[in-house]
């Protein structure tokens, strides 16, 4: 069920609260606290894109494989936009991008129950209408600056629903080497070389050879070594 509401701080901290269960998604038109990955905020203009959170129940996923859920929210993303003749690329780990501009972020939150993830909030901002952004954001893109339109947000969003629901039903049939192989080629500089750095600012050229299904970058460096990273260790270098 979507539960579209005017304001609220941060779907994602709503999403928290006990009424809301399994695929229900809460749409907020403002945040006031929105929030993106590596600490930073997330700037949407209201009443041009979406801004909402996923409720998932995943008790049948080991916390060992968690990062499979950003694997299916990335793929049902860029077949969503495929949808509408978009064609993305996902930026590792589930960045969304149109060439080389970004249109859609997530940040994905996990509440542990044992070995196994009890619950999972998805946050996602896809830009759709908004055509201009504040200087500060370095790569911005939309729907409509992609496809020169205007859309119907609700609609894109029920798209997007429709889609997670069959990616989610997929993992949930243990279709795991299929969902990885598909996000492998679906990765943003797959197999091309491109300058990466450290989180000391030290820059680095390497070539994505894919991820680990724990979700580490795998790289080979300029020496012919492949190395892995974990969230954080390092970042794509984008200018």
């Amino acid at each position: 069920m979507i539960h579209h509401i005017d304001c609220t701080t941060s779907t994602n901290d709503l999403a928290h609260e006990p009424q809301y269960g399994h695929m229900d998604i809460i749409w907020a038109e403002h945040q006031t606290k929105g929030r993106g990955q590596r600490g930073h905020s997330w700037h949407s203009t209201e009443g041009e894109n979406i801004t909402f959170s996923v409720v998932l129940e995943p008790r049948f996923l080991p916390i060992v494989e968690q990062f499979l859920l950003s694997e299916v929210v990335a793929l049902a993303l860029v077949e969503t936009l495929a949808h509408y003749d978009i064609t993305c690329r996902i930026k590792w780990t589930n960045d969304i991008y149109a060439k080389d501009n970004k249109i859609s972020g997530v940040l994905i939150e996990h509440s542990l129950s044992g070995d196994c993830i009890a619950r999972t909030i998805v946050g996602i901002g896809l830009n759709i209408n908004q055509r201009t952004f504040p200087d500060d954001i370095p790569n911005p893109t939309s729907m409509a600056l992609e496809r020169n339109a205007s859309f119907d947000r609700e609609e894109v969003l029920r798209n997007f629903a429709t889609t997670l629901q069959r990616y989610y039903a997929l993992l949930e049939q243990g279709n795991k080497e299929a969902i990885e192989a598909q996000y492998i080629a679906t990765m943003y500089h797959l197999g091309e070389q491109h300058t990466y750095a450290y989180p000391s600012g030290e820059r680095f050229r390497a070539t994505i050879r894919g991820v680990r299904p724990s979700g580490e970058l795998r790289l080979e460096h300029e020496d012919g070594i492949i190395r892995e990273y974990a969230f954080k260790e390092v970042e794509f270098v984008l200018r």
